[in-house]
């Protein structure tokens, strides 16, 4: 069997037929569910998260909130590299003071994590960002994409922008889409539309970024509403759920894979489905390359994350049971990729 040895890494991995070293990178995407402080924001629908709103939100409530969702972000990837992320797309955040709360909590504090984000005129006033460690990615440019629904939406007039930050990854040039596509209110089918155009307005900003770089290493990651196998994602997009099938003109899904496996992201009339997905361009996929490479991808599920009491017993511990403070982590399991590169 072949060894890898991983640079500055605890774990040693089955991969070569001779031992080769590599730095290690993770990027991952974590749904924060409904991550708001406690403050009324009278331009956003935000008022059921305040003291006096219907979830009766205080600041011990706030508190432990930003602790659950600090405990999940410093033990991804921590198995395989002391240094856990070195980049995380989260969703379903309200603005840059809970950002800066969350990086600067105890559990974080010491990775000295930075953060871009824009405000978005979602209705409910939640948006994405891009969380990253310094260390291993530095920011050069990056821009909110806004996302047009269809006229004849019911449910949703706005939904989140796409976050594209553009930055190198221990020196190399990468390209982050940051996605939360429309939810599935008013049912599946009914609010496909509004996922489609989301996914179009993403491929278009692909094909920006590849029509200057044809080569281009591209991560599009979110909590895309859709599964692997949904139109928006295989036909949209075009990301393949076979590796072996990828060429440039396309995209490779890795969570495919698991979702096939019955393995899921979140719960819902207990199945499990798979919408936190991290998709990568063609040149990601090349093991030979001195450049980064995927390796493998994982969800993020320790046992303390899953409900262990009542009708959602194994679903994932989320924040609320209706109006009630539940005290989960969140309704969503984080995803995540390594990635390698040679030394």
């Amino acid at each position: 069997m072949k060894s890898l040895i991983i640079f500055a890494l605890l774990p040693i991995f089955a991969f070569a037929q001779h031992k080769e070293a590599f730095k290690v990178a993770i990027v991952a995407f974590y749904n924060c569910e409904n991550f708001y402080d406690t403050v009324h924001n009278p331009l956003i629908f935000d008022v059921d998260f305040t003291p006096k709103g219907d979830y009766k939100y205080n600041t011990p409530i706030y508190l432990d909130k930003v602790l659950k969702l600090a405990t999940v972000i410093s033990e991804i990837g921590m198995d395989i590299t002391r240094d856990g992320i070195a980049i995380i797309g989260v969703a379903e955040i309200e603005n840059d003071t809970v950002l800066n709360d969350l990086i600067n909590s105890p559990l974080l504090k010491s990775r000295n994590l930075k953060f871009v984000h824009y405000d978005c005129k979602d209705s409910r006033g939640i948006d994405v960002a891009l969380i990253y460690n310094p260390k291993y990615f530095v920011v050069e440019k990056s821009k909110p994409v806004y996302i047009a629904l269809p006229r004849n939406s019911k449910y949703e007039r706005f939904t989140r922008d796409i976050l594209w930050v553009t930055g190198k990854l221990d020196g190399e040039r990468i390209h982050l889409l940051v996605n939360h596509w429309p939810s599935r209110l008013g049912g599946e089918k009914e609010s496909e539309p509004n996922r489609i155009a989301a996914a179009a307005v993403c491929k278009i900003q692909l094909d920006e970024i590849q029509k200057t770089e044809p080569n281009a290493k591209v991560i599009i990651m979110g909590d895309l509403n859709d599964e692997p196998t949904n139109k928006s994602v295989l036909k949209i997009l075009i990301a393949k759920e076979n590796i072996n099938e990828v060429d440039k003109g396309n995209l490779y899904n890795p969570f495919s894979e698991l979702y096939k496996k019955g393995i899921g992201t979140l719960a819902f009339n207990d199945s499990w489905s798979l919408f936190d997905q991290i998709i990568l361009t063609y040149p990601w996929i090349n093991k030979q390359q001195s450049g980064f490479f995927f390796f493998k991808q994982f969800i993020f599920n320790k046992e303390y994350m899953f409900e262990n009491k009542g009708m959602f017993k194994g679903y994932p511990m989320r924040t609320w049971d209706g109006f009630n403070y539940r005290g989960g982590y969140s309704d969503h399991f984080p995803s995540y990729l390594v990635l390698l590169k040679r030394v």
